[in-house]
């Protein structure tokens, strides 16, 4: 199980860097369109959807790798107060409990979500948007996909150091090495 936990860990790393090397590509593009619309007068549809296209991918695909790395927002105000081992009790029930089966889910709506879009081949409804409308909607199976990669990981090792087959550690951060 430790080697699935580190090939999704392996993954959501490179999604991690993916998304934020297009995070900057975003900044760039909307920087980019914001300047041609007011000093140019020149706005077009497909790059304003190409903004929000990214902005889904970044978030899709970003919250999985936060997850994992503990650099989600985080209500630490009894959190940081808990012993390790409350901790990690915490980590692996949330985990497990809630974030998997939520993730399960969405990825089941998701899917059928998707997969309409997809047999309706939808485009944007704009004059001048872009054609792959089924694609973004797909990013929702796919970000809550990684999501519950990220819940596995986070059970299997958390559960291994309750287990005593591990050294403990605080919190999911301090697991996955940041």
């Amino acid at each position: 199980m430790s080697k699935l936990a580190d090939a999704a860990d392996w993954l959501i790393d490179r999604v991690g860097s993916f998304t934020a090397w297009l995070t900057l590509a975003m900044v760039l593009l909307i920087s980019g369109n914001t300047l041609s619309r007011y000093f140019f007068n020149a706005s077009t549809v497909w790059l304003q959807e190409l903004e929000w296209h990214l902005l889904a991918v970044v978030a899709l695909w970003g919250i999985g790798y936060l997850q994992l790395r503990g650099t989600q927002v985080r209500v630490d105000l009894f959190y940081q107060h808990y012993s390790a081992r409350t901790k990690l009790w915490l980590d692996f029930l949330t985990a497990l409990l809630v974030m998997l089966p939520f993730s399960l889910f969405v990825c089941f709506l998701g899917w059928k979500f998707a997969a309409y879009s997809w047999s309706l081949a939808e485009v944007s409804p704009d004059p001048g948007g872009l054609p792959w409308r089924w694609a973004v909607k797909s990013l929702v199976v796919s970000g809550y996909a990684l999501l519950a990669l990220v819940a596995f990981s986070i059970v299997v090792r958390t559960g291994t150091q309750l287990a005593g087959r591990a050294p403990a550690s605080p919190s999911p951060e301090a697991s996955h090495g940041t």
